[in-house]
């Protein structure tokens, strides 16, 4: 994959990376303690009990952190978020009656919902691919660290998106090798988004796909770091993705970015 992105791992505010062990696109967030402002609240949607168990150990012994409710497919999820406020969503994929990723897409279908990271043993590129397409703001192993989940899921409820990044390298391969398919010329949605782009916020997207945090964007384009939050919040409403990492895949799907360039 290109060696900027890999690299650079897609970041976001200087300062603002996950751990080293899980790559991060983010969209300019302070980093401040989440438990100044209350506890976030995790709902975990598995269909193995001591899964979830281990899960809401982990997660209850942080003091920012809650597990406000649990579920054991996806149905039970969306019947349980109905009625249950929550900021995050640690979601399985292989589940019964409904996996993880169609109660994924219905819950991000209203961009209103609570985010969600999808858990999964299974390191495939369909998987992965899929979590992102149905509005997923995260996707990790159930064997990483506990740490890097805990991080995961401040992170994701900053607003910023987080990827395994074993997951992340086949990701972009896979982007790659789609590239020529994808960025034929044809006026599919996703160019059509790109239409929309001022040229200054192609720009802005462009150096977003190639791993500059906001800081960096504003250095090579000498403006200051608050336009560049400004652009970046312009592009993904325009492009209509949830978020940075959405927003870098629809660039290299379409063309506009490619390794090495």
């Amino acid at each position: 994959m290109a060696g900027a992105v890999l690299d650079a791992a897609a970041r976001g505010d200087e300062g603002d990376r996950v751990t080293q062990d899980v790559t991060s696109w983010t969209d300019g967030a302070d980093g401040t303690p989440e438990g100044a402002a209350g506890a976030v609240r995790v709902v975990l949607v598995d269909d193995q009990q001591l899964v979830r168990a281990g899960f809401r150990m982990v997660i209850d012994s942080q003091p920012d952190l809650t597990v406000v409710a649990e579920a054991g497919d996806g149905v039970e999820a969306l019947r349980v978020l109905e009625r249950t406020p929550a900021d995050v969503v640690l979601m399985d994929v292989r589940m019964p009656r409904l996996d993880g990723l169609g109660a994924t897409a219905r819950l991000t279908a209203t961009g209103t919902g609570p985010r969600v990271i999808v858990l999964t043993t299974f390191d495939l590129d369909e998987y992965v691919l899929e979590a992102i397409r149905s509005g997923a703001s995260g996707f990790l192993l159930k064997d990483a660290p506990p740490e890097q989940m805990l991080a995961a899921i401040r992170t994701v409820h900053r607003g910023d998106a987080v990827i395994a990044p074993s997951s992340t390298k086949r990701l972009l391969e896979h982007l790659v090798t789609a590239l020529p398919a994808s960025a034929d010329g044809g006026r599919s949605p996703e160019h059509e988004a790109l239409a929309t782009l001022t040229d200054r916020e192609r720009e802005v997207l462009v150096l977003m796909a190639r791993g500059r945090s906001n800081t960096e964007i504003g250095q090579e384009l000498f403006v200051a770091e608050a336009t560049v939050k400004t652009h970046v919040g312009r592009v993904l409403a325009k492009l209509g993705a949830r978020d940075r990492v959405q927003a870098v895949v629809l660039a290299y799907e379409t063309g506009l970015v490619r390794p090495g360039a």
